[in-house]
């Protein structure tokens, strides 16, 4: 087999693969072997039918399968025995001539090669970043306790009504004189809060009644461009629901309060476990840490930015095949149109993606599978912190995870979030970090901004 590379250009490399006999013949003679000892074919029995036979019915076949993954192996190892790092896939060149697989070797095939821009990059401590330290203030603390509390909160029965208290009772529709209406609607167990009438004067007349009380309203009054509302609370069809304009009298026979939970030891075992919280103080304190270990990862998110930032403006522009790599995302996309508007973006994304190679590269970043589960895990935690549960067992939190690395899409996410991880505590060590400390509150605000900037 002859193999040949050349390049037109930097970013444009064509590769040539001659292929002999010698190369295929081996590997297609003992498949067809292989195939005649399973082979059943009428007039003769299992494994016995003559190879002269098999070949006439499979032979080419088989012959253009080898030699197709024969030239596809070719090229991938050729390409990184020689460190060609290419972008995309090999695609058949127009200085292809047609190969006629049925007349003897050799066989010539012609691929074009987008090959990738060479990237010079090198971080030292003589480049600095700046690095934000979100600190943990009273605020955000109060913030993690009322929302443990309301999370832990139950339902009570109350006397009088306060603005989002659920009410439960019987509706009827009144005639225009306030009397009952014969054959009207009559809905018994009807729930509704207050809170959410659309219409103002409706609302008010719910201020301060108490269980027993009838309030008289309107329910298309109530919600006048609702009758999806109307239909649920008075249990009939939205047709219906548009024709009814009748006060009805709504006997509260309930008033339900949502109360959050006391800040006591109760709570405190609930979320971190029996007997690990002594009073509030440690409580609180054990929440800041809590705030304190998931901001972290804002912090590397945004340190990650500003690299990406730098090491693309050090680098500077870089020359990329474009034509090339527009046939490339063309054969995926199948629409020019869309290829012209996601091309520019696809290139940022492409220097992003070769500098962060070349950096994990260079500083000989390695990510083993403990890495990537270690990624899932710390996303599970952060997951399960947002509803109250702190003190779940590894084991629950593990097998959380392992589910989640199951899916290919997920697992891949994942395994660049491990990559990510591990490059911005390296470059922790290389690059000099200036820590500014600042509100989380300010740090959403540059975030947005900084999207804002990327849109």
């Amino acid at each position: 087999m002859k193999i040949s590379f050349e390049n037109a250009d930097k970013v444009n490399g064509l590769l040539t693969i001659t292929v002999e006999e010698a190369d295929y013949n081996e590997k297609v003679e003992k498949t067809l072997k292989d195939y005649r000892k399973k082979a059943n074919i009428p007039g003769f029995r299992p494994g016995q039918a003559p190879l002269s036979l098999i070949k006439k019915q499979i032979g080419e076949q088989v012959k253009m399968e080898e030699i197709q993954k024969l030239v596809g192996d070719t090229i991938f190892n050729y390409l990184k025995e020689n460190n060609i790092q290419f972008l995309g896939e090999p695609m058949s060149s127009d200085k292809q001539e047609e190969q006629d697989l049925s007349k003897p070797a050799p066989y010539t095939f012609v691929f074009d090669i987008a090959v990738a821009p060479a990237i010079e990059l090198e971080l030292t401590d003589k480049d600095k970043l700046d690095y934000y330290e979100i600190t943990v203030d009273d605020k955000l603390v109060d913030e993690q306790v009322d929302m443990f509390a309301s999370r832990a909160g139950k339902y009570e029965q109350v006397e009088e009504y306060q603005a989002k208290d659920m009410l439960k009772g019987d509706m009827k529709e009144l005639n225009a004189d306030g009397s009952e209406k014969e054959g009207g609607i009559v809905k018994e167990g009807a729930v509704l809060m207050p809170e959410y009438i659309k219409v103002e004067d409706q609302k008010k007349l719910f201020d301060g009644v108490k269980r027993g009380q009838v309030v008289v309203f309107n329910p298309k009054k109530a919600y006048p461009n609702s009758e999806i509302e109307v239909s649920s609370m008075l249990g009939i069809s939205k047709e219906q629901a548009a024709n009814v304009d009748s006060d009805f009298a709504f006997h509260i026979l309930e008033i339900t309060r949502y109360a959050k939970a006391p800040v006591n030891q109760e709570l405190f075992d609930a979320i971190y476990g029996e007997g690990a919280v002594k009073d509030e103080t440690d409580f609180r304190s054990k929440i800041a840490e809590g705030i304190a270990n998931q901001l972290v990862s804002n912090s590397d998110f945004k340190l990650l930015q500003d690299l990406r930032a730098y090491c693309e403006k050090k680098v500077g522009k870089l020359v990329f095949p474009e034509e090339m790599l527009k046939r490339i995302m063309l054969k995926n996309v199948k629409d020019e149109k869309e290829v012209d508007e996601k091309f520019e973006a696809s290139i940022e994304e492409l220097k992003w993606h070769l500098i962060k190679e070349h950096l994990v590269k260079t500083n000989e970043i390695k990510v083993s599978d403990d890495d990537v589960l270690d990624a899932a895990r710390l996303q599970a935690r952060i997951q399960f912190a947002q509803y109250g549960m702190n003190n779940l067992p590894d084991e629950t939190v593990d097998n959380y995870a392992r589910e989640m690395l199951k899916n290919r899409e997920t697992l891949d996410g994942f395994v660049d979030r491990a990559v990510e991880n591990k490059l911005v505590e390296a470059m922790k060590k290389v690059v000099k970090l200036k820590n500014k400390k600042v509100s989380l509150d300010d740090f959403n605000k540059m975030m947005e901004e900084l999207s804002l900037i990327h849109i």
